[in-house]
């Protein structure tokens, strides 16, 4: 049977303030059998959302425009949502969402206009989209005195350059400008105590990060990154701490989360749950969950299905190249 899965508590830190907590869910979709969920905003996410509501801050990658407008773009898989998309989303207790994917434009820019003017609506921040002054620019909320700020970039290849957001279009962050994508992790870093990078990248249905994605993650934590999270692969992929003295996390991939389409490769997600205290990444860990095969809606698990999981979670952080615990 599914668990209710309850998010760790708070801890009080050495210094006597209360642990921050930050949730990540994998990709989100609102199309095929989750389109109906949309009938109900406030229940769209079922139960996974006690877990994000529980985070002080929670967060998810839209992987859709919100529009009912717009002229499809041309490729394969095409994407959109209405407006109640923001509804749902808020209602489940996430925060902010990334649109720095390979869907947010994919009915153009006028997709991409009604995306924003529907987040702002909601009062969602939509990060990772519009003009490149706003699609690069680090989101920081302030958590009981502790400034986090968040970058949100896609290194998708499709289409990149037609949806890039330079000083004269709107578009989407793109890692593939590293130059602008690492002075917003800069700008992140002299700006915030912690710095998270939500990226969605790396090929499709591979489970181990290449050589490539490991060379971005360097350069990306070398430039004042301490949290990768990434999506896009279908898949969830290795996760854990960068090896030596680096307090540095990184979530290569957590996979598909509400997703449209049954077995899409792997029904197996969770919410990454981080802890900080003293103004550092101290302490991250997977919550399991699964996708309903029906609804689409992922939800926590226990038992056999969460050890599944987690075993496997083991495999794929050891092909990440990276640490269980911490370096000192």
């Amino acid at each position: 049977m599914p668990a209710s899965a309850p998010a760790p508590p708070a801890q009080p830190s050495p210094s006597g303030q209360s642990d921050i907590t930050l949730a990540f869910g994998g990709d989100v979709h609102f199309s095929g059998r989750t389109l109906a969920l949309l009938d109900d905003p406030q229940s769209a996410f079922g139960r996974i959302a006690e877990v994000l509501s529980r985070a002080d801050r929670a967060f998810v990658n839209l992987e859709t425009a919100v529009t009912e407008r717009g002229t499809p773009e041309p490729k394969e898989f095409l994407f959109r949502a209405p407006a109640s998309a923001f509804a749902a989303v808020k209602a489940a207790g996430v925060d902010a969402v990334s649109i720095a994917n390979n869907h947010a434009l994919d009915y153009g820019q006028t997709g991409l206009a009604d995306t924003l003017e529907h987040a702002r609506a909601q009062g969602i921040p939509a990060l990772g989209g519009g003009p490149a002054a706003l699609a690069y620019q680090p989101w920081i909320t302030d958590v009981r005195g502790t400034r986090i700020a968040v970058v949100a970039l896609s290194h998708v290849d499709e289409l990149w350059q037609r949806w890039e957001a330079t000083d004269t279009r709107p578009g989407l962050a793109m890692l593939r400008n590293p130059l602008r994508a690492l002075a917003a992790v800069k700008l992140a870093r002299a700006q915030a105590d912690v710095v998270v990078v939500m990226l969605h990248w790396g090929p499709e249905y591979q489970d181990c990060p290449n050589a490539e994605l490991r060379a971005l993650a360097g350069e990306l934590i070398a430039a004042g990154a301490d949290l990768l999270v990434g999506g896009h692969q279908h898949l969830l992929l290795g996760a854990g701490w960068l090896g030596g003295a680096s307090r540095r996390y990184i979530a290569y991939g957590l996979g598909n989360f509400l997703w449209w389409r049954n077995d899409a490769m792997s029904n197996d997600t969770g919410v990454l749950w981080v802890t900080i205290r003293d103004r550092k990444v101290a302490a991250a860990s997977l919550i399991p969950a699964y996708i309903d095969r029906v609804t689409g809606q992922p939800y926590p698990v226990d038992g056999q299905a969460a050890a599944r999981i987690m075993e496997e979670q083991k495999r794929l952080r050891s092909c990440a190249g990276l640490a269980e615990r911490p370096g000192n």
